[in-house]
């Protein structure tokens, strides 16, 4: 039945929506993706395979045509009742074959591959191959490229199939678009972006591992200038996601990255890390000889980053990375600037604390008192007091003294310290360790 005839010959009875349906849409023009939305269309495959043949071949495998009437009398009964007809016109190229891999229906798939539908086209800008890698159907994935599609094939957006593979269930669709030979190195269009860059914005750390056991080239940059491990650092925003991402830093600089490079704007991965108060990261980073003292484009040091943003991420407990920085080395506020760290971190007196306590004497004018606010002044109201009531009195021998030790070691303290003969109190206290109070 052609499509003429099948418009001029609906049956009385037939659900007006599917004749006004047919009447609309022409399989010459485009594809009706609707009806294949419902999660049990491969059954249909199954269960009416006379639909679907004309003198023993399928009905444009690579194209969803309008059914005969028998058919659509039997969507219509289904899909009426539960509202899936929309009066709105839409249209969506699409094939059959792309339906079927993003749902995961292997079976269709199949089916539809025997027939010769052609698994390299892509009427709606994605392919079958994008579809399945990006629903993780490994197996579609395999069949897809068992019957030649291109594992390079890019999207109309400019991505390769293994851009999407952007899940914890992808990695077997990674893993077998690299056995057939994608490339591990090929950058998105838009973005520049590597599948390497992917894996570490998601932190996939197996998808990484992969990717670089095939040659990805670690340091390759984006149009934004930042590697894999820049795009990693600039991650792990929360508690729970900083484990994954320090584990995917580790990972990247096992394979050489340069853990000193730059993006466009002169931010390191150290910069991102402090950002973030990303404790554990910005001390592996450390470890790893990232300059403590790197400037960005806007003249901001990773110091000047974690004051930044410590009173909105104090959960992260940002106090930890400050430390951190001054025992490695970083430069100190200047003292005239301190009113500023004053007005951004107040909420944090663990901050002022460890800051105060890096200088072996630092003045306290007025304007102080004024750039806390009182509600903060009343709920750390010892920790102030303590603050304001050395205005007047210079500091005790136990902090001139540790500010002697610290001076001498430099940038060592975090590594000299701890080697000392003393109570671990004490290695703690010159390190810097908050007490909740001034003395």
């Amino acid at each position: 039945m052609d499509y003429e005839q099948l418009k001029k010959g609906i049956f009385s009875g037939t659900n007006a929506v599917i004749a006004r349906a047919a009447a609309m849409t022409s399989p010459k023009e485009h594809q009706i993706r609707t009806l294949a939305q419902a999660p049990s269309i491969p059954n249909y495959c199954r269960h009416f395979p006379s639909k679907l043949h004309i003198q023993g071949q399928v009905q444009a495998p690579n194209r969803l045509q309008i059914f005969p009437v028998l058919w659509l009398n039997h969507l219509s009964s289904l899909f009426c009742p539960i509202g899936l007809w929309s009066l709105e016109y839409k249209r969506e190229l699409t094939t059959p074959l792309c339906i079927a891999a993003s749902h995961g229906h292997t079976t269709c798939l199949r089916h539809l591959l025997f027939w010769r539908a052609d698994p390299n086209l892509a009427p709606g800008g994605l392919s079958a191959l994008h579809e399945a890698c990006a629903g993780g159907h490994t197996d579609c994935v395999e069949l897809l490229l068992e019957h030649k599609a291109n594992p390079n094939l890019l999207s109309d957006e400019g991505l390769a199939p293994l851009h999407l593979c952007t899940k914890q269930n992808t990695l077997g669709c990674a893993k077998l678009l690299v056995k057939y030979g994608a490339k591990v190195d090929l950058p998105s269009e838009d973005t520049q972006e590597t599948p390497l860059h992917v894996a570490a914005k998601h932190g996939l750390y197996e998808h990484a591992h992969l990717y670089l056991r095939y040659g990805a080239h670690v340091d390759k940059k984006n149009s934004q200038e930042e590697t894999a491990l820049s795009v990693t650092c600039g991650q792990g925003k929360n508690v729970a996601d900083q484990q994954i991402y320090l584990q995917m830093c580790r990972l990247l600089i096992m394979y050489g990255a340069d853990v000193n490079t730059t993006d466009e704007e002169q931010k390191s991965p150290l910069h991102k890390a402090c950002k973030n108060a990303n404790y554990s990261l910005v001390q592996f980073l450390l470890q790893t000889k990232a300059d403590v003292n790197a400037i960005d484009y806007n003249g901001s040091s990773p110091m000047a980053c974690v004051l930044q943003t410590a009173a909105f991420k104090q959960e992260l407990r940002p106090h930890f990375t400050v430390q951190t920085l001054l025992n490695y080395g970083s430069q100190k506020i200047w003292p005239t600037a301190f009113v500023k760290v004053l007005r951004s971190c107040a909420s944090v007196p663990e901050i002022i604390e460890i800051l105060f306590n890096s200088y072996s004497q630092i003045p306290i004018p007025e304007k102080w008192i004024e750039a806390i606010p009182e509600e903060i002044f009343q709920r750390h109201l010892t920790f102030y007091e303590s603050v304001f009531k050395l205005s007047c009195r210079v500091r005790c021998l136990q902090h001139l003294c540790r500010f002697a030790i610290r001076k001498k070691f430099g940038h060592q303290c975090h590594s000299l310290i701890p080697l000392l003969p003393v109570p671990k109190s004490l290695q703690n206290y010159l390190l810097l360790e908050p007490e909740g109070i001034l003395l």
